[in-house]
């Protein structure tokens, strides 16, 4: 028999370390995403140039793709609690950094672009510990509310998070970066005192065999390969967060405030579907609302690409956060159950990388996009190719597309307890 998913909503919370598990990531992606505006309005207003804001999405990138035989292996064999602790107190110190470039007046893209590189290699090793560790918290019939309350809570930090930064840097460019200091402070602490949890360590000495064994054990896993590539190419094409500092400024004729409601648009969307989700679990044709989810992405993409009105855009991009986050629920679920826990690390840290290129890459696509061809054109055609791609992946995993329930399959409960 499969294991039988818990019907509470609230089934993670029952579990100490998963509550402050759950507020450490809160506070620490509310933090992210204050960065994030506020990086990105202050580049956009001193380069005018749509091209460096895609920059910022490739420099956080590249970590993730030149340490991903290291990241995943560091979160096998190590404590992954003390990882994220350590990535929080960096987290911290990057913030700093920004902090003291905007006080001294030295904030200029170079200097930006090595702190944000730091950034880049500290959430290299962040992803793969901080989401390997939340199976350890919770037992397995726990985890999908575990995954949906996650999901939760950082869509909830990008609605408040943005909106929250464009007001803190009308305040002044220096106090965004003050207040994501004090979070990611915070967070750090509330990861220190989570209580040890249960580690399936990896105990093999490192080789190219065991290095690798993430890469071999998706590839033999078409249903994992399916989900995680389908939202490598239907993000990549369709992202355009990068461009919302263009469209707050020149299309839509919005200042720090409202590019702010922009970012948090998609978090409403994606935080009320991960409400749903908490409390109604998906039960049947997962794989198919999977792919529905992912059209009705580039559906939103191109209907946000040809608006001029702020009404129409927002309400586009909560379409586009909703249906994101039914294909995030699956697709994570669906990795953490169907992996085994020694391995998870590894697997963790190839999602990130296929994750990482379909958010940061997709900046740069969509900046570079932007630069030749205007913003309008990158975000609309990236919306019509991830509409492409939702179909082309639903054929070529019909797998992936038949699962119904998002119980653990027989085959591989040993694995996954």
């Amino acid at each position: 028999m499969s294991q039988a998913v818990s019907g509470n909503r609230f089934a993670a919370f029952q579990h100490v370390g998963y509550r402050r598990y759950f507020f450490a990531r809160f506070l620490a992606y509310f933090a992210v995403q204050i960065v994030s505006v506020a990086v990105g309005w202050q580049i956009y207003d001193l380069t005018k140039d749509p091209f460096d804001l895609g920059l910022i999405g490739l420099v956080q990138f590249l970590p993730s793709l030149a340490l991903i035989l290291v990241t995943g292996s560091v979160a096998d064999r190590f404590n992954r609690r003390v990882i994220m602790g350590l990535c929080m107190v960096v987290s911290m110190i990057c913030a700093g950094a920004l902090l003291a470039l905007t006080l001294t007046g030295l904030f200029t893209p170079l200097p930006v672009y090595a702190v944000l590189l730091v950034f880049g290699i500290e959430r290299a090793f962040l992803g793969p510990a901080a989401n390997s560790l939340a199976p350890n918290l919770v037992p397995p019939e726990d985890l999908p509310s575990a995954i949906a309350w996650n999901s939760s809570s950082w869509q909830t930090a990008m609605i408040v998070g943005p909106v929250a930064g464009g007001l803190l840097y009308a305040l002044g460019p220096a106090v965004p970066y003050l207040v994501a200091v004090l979070f990611f402070l915070a967070s750090a602490i509330m990861v220190f005192v989570i209580p040890k949890p249960a580690q399936r360590t990896a105990g093999k000495a490192q080789n190219w065999q065991t290095i690798t064994a993430g890469f071999r054990y998706i590839m033999s896993e078409k249903v994992v390969l399916g989900a995680i590539s389908l939202d490598l190419f239907a993000v990549l094409l369709g992202g355009a967060v990068a461009l919302m500092p263009v469209f707050a400024r020149d299309i839509l004729a919005l200042g720090p405030w409202g590019l702010g409601m922009l970012r948090a648009a998609p978090g409403v969307g994606a935080v009320s579907m991960a409400l749903f989700l908490a409390a109604h679990p998906i039960r049947s044709h997962a794989g198919l609302l999977m792919f529905v989810g992912v059209a009705l992405f580039g559906v939103g993409t191109v209907i946000f690409g040809l608006s001029t009105t702020p009404w129409l855009s927002i309400a586009a991009l909560v379409l586009i956060g909703a249906s994101d986050m039914v294909s995030v629920y699956v697709r994570e679920t669906l990795i953490m159950l169907w992996t085994p826990d020694e391995l998870r690390g590894r697997v963790n840290a190839v999602n990130m990388v296929f994750v990482g290129a379909s958010n940061e890459l997709g900046e740069f696509r969509a900046g570079m996009m932007a630069s030749a061809f205007g913003a309008v054109h990158a975000v609309v055609i990236g919306g019509v190719g991830t509409l492409a791609v939702s179909i082309l992946w639903a054929l070529g995993f019909p797998k992936l597309r038949q699962i119904q329930t998002l119980d653990v399959p027989e085959s591989h409960q040993d694995k996954a307890r």
